[in-house]
């Protein structure tokens, strides 16, 4: 469903009536942030022949979208994993960034070092920095995630799509709600990460090998780079909650390691 015409609607509506009441440059900074969510980024350019046409890709059922997504990508994949000594099939790791809208995929080799091997800008998600709390708040989630293979599926309306595992035992200790956020394709989204359907094909096959037999890839989201400087200038609404991402995220920036998320009581457990 192509939902970009509405969700701009009303984006520009809940615009107008925050800044007719808008008390401070804060209030109206948070609409405009909101706004700019909605707005696609370009996909970047990749080496492969484009996706089928919508209509044409509706009519093929799961086992015949992933043949026809292997045949166009497989070749190039291969050989733009190994130019950066990467190889489908090892561990991945997925970091999401909000506020600079992009999303990283990271992976294992096998002597255990994490390499880089893209950053994607995601074409849309909705809501503002801050955690998902509730069902139907239009939030993208923050925190720590895991995908196995149940949750991919290449049947979905959007193209292909995985479920990153919101609520996670942290947001279930918090008593929050919602379900089913996906990183999928298309380029528009509510309370999901959109990257476009050619992006989405590319992640899609990464993730799925690196599950495949019992593994799973963590995904991490977060608001913005969690530096020092940037948190001095975070909203203090959510500055608590931030805090506890920080470690997790030092881990990886430092060490290079994906650390194990553990949930103590309401609090996050880095180790």
């Amino acid at each position: 469903m192509k939902m970009r015409p509405l969700i701009l609607a009303a984006a520009l509506m809940s615009g107008i009536v925050l800044v007719a009441r808008a008390d401070s440059f804060t209030t109206l900074r948070s609409w405009l942030s909101l706004a700019m969510q909605f707005i696609p980024h370009d996909h970047p350019s990749l080496p492969y022949p484009a996706p089928p046409e919508a209509e044409a890709w509706r009519s093929m059922g799961a086992a015949e979208r992933l043949a026809n997504v292997r045949a166009r990508l497989l070749p190039k994949l291969h050989e733009a994993l190994a130019a950066r000594k990467c190889a489908l099939g090892q561990r991945a790791f997925v970091r999401i960034f909000k506020e600079s809208r992009e999303l990283e995929l990271w992976l294992q080799g096998d002597s255990g070092e994490w390499r880089l091997f893209r950053t994607y800008p995601i074409a849309c998600f909705s809501g503002t920095l801050g955690p998902k709390t509730r069902e139907g708040d239009m939030q993208a989630p923050e925190g720590f995630y895991s995908v196995t293979a149940k949750q991919l599926n290449p049947a979905s309306s959007y193209h292909l799509a995985f479920n990153i595992g919101y609520p996670n035992a942290y947001d279930l200790a918090q008593q929050r709600t919602g379900s089913l956020i996906m990183v999928h394709g298309d380029v528009c989204s509510v309370g999901c990460f959109a990257m476009t359907d050619a992006v989405i094909e590319e992640i899609y096959l990464v993730v799925e090998a690196a599950v495949k037999d019992g593994g799973r890839v963590a995904a991490h989201c977060f608001p913005f780079r969690m530096t020092v400087e940037r948190l001095k200038q975070a909203d203090p609404t959510h500055l608590d909650f931030w805090q506890e991402l920080v470690p997790a995220y030092e881990v990886f920036e430092k060490e290079r390691r994906v650390p194990e998320i553990a949930v103590e009581g309401v609090r996050h457990l880095v180790r």
